[in-house]
């Protein structure tokens, strides 16, 4: 049965990317205690299975130089510093890759769960964590009983994984005192290093069950109502005057934008005040003329002052204006009837520029050609 809310309805509702990020935040993420004993005990003890030798040798050397003192080195204290200083770099230079290594993993391991989360909500202090009654219900409520059913029977696995490893090599622990001291402890310290990997390596098996369990049980902590959703979508949307605000300045970035376009036009042809449309023609890569900025009043207005001041072409044509602005589209082409009419004030344009630049006779300005249908 699925778990209700405060108000009565059942939480049926997957969590949200923000309620998962919510929650991100607030250091809820899934983790899984036996994946990081698990990874720390099976990679430690490989580890020491391949460096256990170079561990032991540092450690004996520590020993060596620690017990062999003279009469004078005992009684002098300045001798005593010394020999431990170089005792405990003995140790430290033999232990600190296997230390390091153990320290990153114990780091690291959580973030294959649940990722990097670090909240400071949850180093705040609440009066509930030393709560003793909240702490009798933590211990023998549902989830108490159920971590202790739980590590009750990863002991019984553990413990009859280990029981079997020693029944199995029995006479090699048995064969331990017919050897020499140092082949003794070399060899013993082996068998124990296998011992410990083999009852570290069962811990995959519970782990194969807990992570799955634990991703479950953080969706199932985080599911919601049909209503938070609701409540959700609409906070995330906004409310109708912040849509609304939001349309404007998306309005108002178009516009610059478009307004950043006019001083590359060719030409602008206006109504003269009421319609600008700015065109920019390249007969080498484009098949038609393209409307680059269109408005009205204010906006024809700002396209007209911005082609004045980087001398674009403005070209009056009030129904050939009306037609580009009520039949083109922003950064499309221009519509096919329209192609004759837009020809000619193109070509006097260019005609017009050729002029100017080469001190020739200024062409005849056209009246473009505006059937009855074009006009609609």
């Amino acid at each position: 049965m699925a778990e209700e809310s405060d108000s009565g309805q059942e939480k049926t509702e997957e969590p949200t990317p923000k309620k998962l990020n919510d929650a991100k935040k607030k250091g809820q993420v899934p983790r899984s205690k036996d994946l990081n004993s698990m990874t720390i005990m099976v990679i430690g003890s490989a580890c020491l299975l391949m460096l256990g030798s170079h561990i032991i040798n540092s450690i004996s050397t520590m020993m060596e130089k620690g017990l062999s003192l003279s009469r004078t080195e005992i009684f002098d204290t300045k001798s005593l510093l010394i020999r431990f200083e170089s005792a405990l770099f003995d140790v430290l230079a033999g232990a600190s890759p296997f230390l390091l290594l153990m320290t990153l993993i114990a780091l690291f391991t959580p973030m294959a769960l649940g990722g990097w989360a670090f909240s400071g909500d949850a180093l705040a202090f609440k009066a509930d964590r030393i709560s003793p009654l909240k702490g009798f219900k933590r211990i023998f409520g549902p989830q108490g009983l159920m971590e202790l059913v739980k590590a009750l029977l990863k002991l019984v696995f553990v413990s009859s994984v280990a029981i079997a490893f020693l029944w199995i090599n029995k006479y090699e622990f048995l064969g331990l005192s017919a050897l020499p001291v140092m082949s003794a402890v070399q060899y013993g310290g082996w068998l124990i290093g296998q011992c410990f990997l083999v009852v570290s390596s069962s811990l995959i098996l519970i782990v194969a069950i807990d992570v799955p369990f634990q991703l479950w049980d953080h969706s199932k902590k985080l599911k919601m109502t049909l209503q938070e959703v609701r409540d959700e979508m609409k906070d995330t949307e906004g409310k109708p005057e912040v849509k609304s605000k939001v349309r404007q300045m998306q309005q108002e970035m178009a516009q610059r934008r478009m307004m950043d376009a006019v001083p590359d036009a060719d030409v602008v042809i206006t109504n003269p005040t009421h319609y600008a449309v700015a065109l920019k023609y390249n007969h080498e890569s484009m098949a038609a003329p393209v409307v680059v900025a269109m408005g009205k009043d204010l906006i024809a207005f700002r396209i007209r002052e911005i082609a004045q001041e980087n001398e674009v072409e403005i070209f009056e044509a009030p129904p050939l204006a009306r037609a580009l602005y009520a039949q083109s589209e922003l950064k499309k082409e221009i519509p096919g009837q329209l192609f004759f009419a837009v020809a000619q004030v193109l070509a006097f344009v260019f005609q017009l520029r050729t002029a100017r630049q080469q001190g020739l006779v200024m062409p005849q300005r056209p009246d473009p050609y505006m059937s009855p249908e074009e006009n609609n």
